[in-house]
């Protein structure tokens, strides 16, 4: 859930098209999503679900698919995707098993009844005290509920190491550009969650790390998915290339051009999801 309206799904800076990139990454990462919520270590089947900082509602409708007597309640700061999500909701004929609540976590806590299970993906590090928030979820689960967080282990990658041709390691030296930026900005990105969610009096019952690898044959949305999220990237950290990098990064992002990123073969997605299940 994030401090304020900029959910960000551990990409760089909201603003526009926002909803656009993470419903690409929703589309191209169901399949690693639908693995974690078959792994969840669950007491029963669960009927009340919270999905802490849901965007336009990714782990939502996983969870909803997962466990179909269960009803979930969607919460984010942003009234705009949560508009969006009570929209796909009606589309996908469920809308009577969703409530969404607009709420900063940051600032106050909403009544959420008693859950069995609550998910957190790709949110809690953007809040401004997280401890804060995981001690609150363990006062809000009912008997035996299960906390999930779900945390990407940095931006994803989509070029090979050896690419641009031109300016060979290019994206790499986004990231670390990137990675710089967003160090003092994001102090929790990265965080052990394990570790935090003992401090906060969890017990731990599992953690699992997925290796996310989807190249073009496995969804056509990765072409779309590189060029927004490289355009997001080039918006952030700009500043901090050099006049060459900035060119090649242009060159990419310039969909008329014969160096265009969709004109590639070679895209994939690459990263890593770690979850951690604890019991409080």
């Amino acid at each position: 859930m994030t401090p304020t309206a900029q959910h960000q799904h551990g990409l760089p800076d909201g603003g526009d098209g926002q909803a656009e990139i993470l419903e690409l990454d929703a589309e191209v990462l169901a399949g690693h999503t639908a693995s974690i919520t078959s792994w969840l270590p669950l007491a029963r089947s669960p009927r009340r679900i919270v999905d802490l900082g849901c965007g336009t509602g990714a782990g939502t409708f996983a969870l909803l698919s997962r466990f179909p007597e269960a009803h979930v309640t969607a919460v984010d700061s942003s009234a705009d995707l949560l508009r969006r999500l009570r929209g796909k909701a009606r589309e996908h004929a469920v809308a009577d098993r969703v409530r969404t609540v607009e709420a900063d976590l940051d600032s106050a806590w909403p009544e959420l009844d008693k859950p069995d299970l609550v998910w957190a993906s790709a949110s809690l590090h953007h809040l401004a005290d997280p401890d804060r928030v995981l001690r609150k979820v363990r006062d809000t689960l009912g008997d035996d509920g299960l906390f999930a967080v779900v945390e990407l282990a940095g931006f994803p990658r989509f070029l090979p190491d050896d690419a641009p041709e031109n300016r060979p390691g290019l994206e790499k030296r986004c990231h670390a550009a990137s990675d710089r930026r967003h160090a003092g900005h994001v102090p929790h990105r990265g965080a052990d969650w394990g570790v935090k969610l003992a401090a906060a009096g969890f017990t731990l019952e599992g953690e699992r790390t997925v290796t996310v690898d989807v190249g073009q044959s496995s969804s056509a949305a990765v072409g779309r998915y590189a060029l927004s999220a490289l355009r997001r990237m080039r918006n952030a950290v700009s500043e901090m290339l050099t006049a060459e990098d900035l060119a090649a990064l242009d060159q990419l992002l310039d969909t008329t051009g014969p160096h265009s990123i969709l004109r590639r073969s070679d895209l994939a997605v690459r990263t890593e999801r770690t979850v951690w299940a604890a019991r409080a």
